[in-house]
């Protein structure tokens, strides 16, 4: 009884304070585009103690923003395509990077496309089955991540992420207790005891192979090559408006070969490393690696800086 008592008493504590995040709802929709519902509201937490609060709201569109997104022939916009660091689910959608954009700018609207573990596969399959709404706008950037965003040359909706809208996920997160204990790394040693020992099982049987490895060099100029020929299938499979698209990335963490590669092909990239790195204070969350408000001002103003001969007021 006490147990019971205990447990509901942590449920009650968590909800009347808020410590843990809301999880919209997540759907393919009839184009094969992974995004949230529309018309979703609710909060993002990051920590134990709730160290960062803030709210979403997902439009009609199906993505984190504080406008509905309608570009016409006779407005100007700009568009955001990229992962979690654009959707913006830490910081208030009222005060996101599109927000600072427009604050910066004189008739200028800035549309948002970031969903959560978005590759470059999502965000160039998201461009091409709306290229009816791409086409009226005048700009856009697309975030780039080259450790994560080439992994595969062709879109496909990934089912593992789909899987959290399953039956037994959504039964899971009803309880606020279950979700803090998950987000907060309370299951970890059980799953990370459960994976070591199948690690443990497979470098058994792959001692051998590990001694004929080749060394970092070759794996890596193996890896550009892959990673570039993803890009190049990517591209020529889904297009790529070199006119008014251009790569968000971090330099340093990106290959010189590869950013020769884009730059002899005519793909243009706007570069935040230096504006991060020199900056005097914090650019990140204390709890998370995801940006804070001074880096996404950070991030808008360098935007804006790029585009300044059209932008800027």
């Amino acid at each position: 009884m006490y147990v019971v008592l205990i447990l509901l008493l942590l449920e009650i504590l968590i909800r009347v304070f808020y410590l843990t995040k809301d999880y919209p709802t997540r759907y393919v929709d009839k184009y094969k585009v992974e995004k949230w519902k529309p018309n979703q509201v609710g909060y993002s937490v990051t920590g134990l103690r709730r160290q960062n609060f803030s709210e979403y709201r997902i439009n009609s569109s199906g993505f984190n923003s504080y406008r509905e997104y309608k570009p016409l022939e006779n407005k100007l916009e700009l568009a955001l395509v990229g992962d979690s660091y654009i959707e913006g689910f830490h910081q208030h959608y009222y005060n996101s990077i599109g927000k600072k954009i427009e604050k910066k700018t004189e008739g200028l609207e800035v549309y948002e496309f970031g969903y959560a573990g978005y590759d470059l596969a999502d965000q160039l399959h998201l461009i091409h089955q709306y290229k009816s709404t791409f086409d009226l706008i005048d700009h856009v950037v697309v975030s780039f991540n080259y450790k994560y965003d080439l992994e595969r040359d062709k879109y496909n909706v990934l089912e593992h992420r789909m899987r959290l809208e399953s039956p037994f996920y959504k039964v899971l997160q009803k309880s606020k207790l279950l979700v803090y204990l998950q987000k907060n790394g309370m299951f970890d040693a059980p799953r990370n005891l459960v994976a070591s020992f199948f690690k443990k099982s497979k470098s058994k049987t792959d001692q051998s192979d590990k001694s004929s490895l080749i060394n970092k060099a070759i794996n890596k100029e193996l890896e550009l090559k892959k990673n570039t020929y993803n890009f190049e299938m990517l591209v020529d499979k889904y297009g790529f408006d070199k006119s008014r698209f251009i790569f968000l990335l971090d330099s340093s963490k990106t290959p010189q070969k590869f950013l020769r590669y884009l730059g002899e092909n005519g793909f243009r990239y706007i570069d935040f490393y230096k504006v991060l790195q020199q900056s005097t204070k914090p650019t990140t969350l204390i709890y998370d690696m995801h940006w804070n408000n001074h880096g996404r001002d950070l991030i808008a103003d360098l935007i804006v800086d790029f585009y300044k001969p059209i932008l800027i007021k």
